[in-house]
């Protein structure tokens, strides 16, 4: 019996809304890599919490890179990917890596007194601007989950509420770069 497709994908109205958000907020993004307070290393935990809840095998693998990049141990990383990383976080880091891991789990849909205690910690700006990782991130684990599921249709396992004609269309539009993207991922 083949196991279930599972993990959260896109669906079009839900695609076209994240590209129209993330192209609308480019300036936010550019302050946010400025901000100071927001290390490389923090960015990338930010990013390996969110992907360990979503499951993005792509995401993982790309971060992982660069979170060993950024001087972060394979312990560090696999504890981040597993959700343990309450020893591996500063205290100004495990605020917004409690928070990714909600937003995640949530499936963007966090609680708002969670919301106000990371907008309070952070301040307006920062919090902003940790906000953008965490969606970016979660734009990217769609991605890639949305790749396995037109690959899972193809293999004759369609992805639970996934839909054929927005499967097609993103793989036309993505085959170019995702194709080439399951080698190093798929021999890892």
């Amino acid at each position: 019996m083949k196991q279930k497709f599972d993990k959260k994908i896109f669906t079009a109205g839900i695609f076209f809304k994240d590209i129209y958000f993330l192209i609308y907020s480019i300036p936010t993004i550019v302050g946010a890599l400025r901000n100071k307070k927001i290390s490389k290393t923090f960015i990338e935990k930010i990013m390996m919490v969110t992907t360990g809840v979503n499951g993005c095998i792509y995401c993982e693998w790309f971060h992982a890179k660069q979170a060993v990049a950024c001087g972060i141990s394979e312990e560090e990383i696999r504890n981040m990917l597993n959700l343990q990383f309450h020893a591996d976080a500063s205290d100004f880091e495990l605020t917004a890596l409690l928070y990714a891991q909600h937003y995640a789990e949530t499936n963007r849909k966090p609680d708002a007194d969670m919301t106000a205690r990371f907008f309070d910690f952070y301040g307006e700006k920062t919090a902003m601007h940790l906000f953008m990782f965490i969606r970016m991130i979660y734009f990217g684990n769609l991605f890639g989950n949305t790749w396995d599921a037109v690959i899972s249709r193809l293999k004759g396992n369609p992805a639970k509420n996934s839909n054929l004609l927005f499967e097609l269309f993103f793989f036309l539009l993505t085959f170019w770069f995702m194709g080439p993207a399951m080698i190093p991922v798929k021999k890892s």
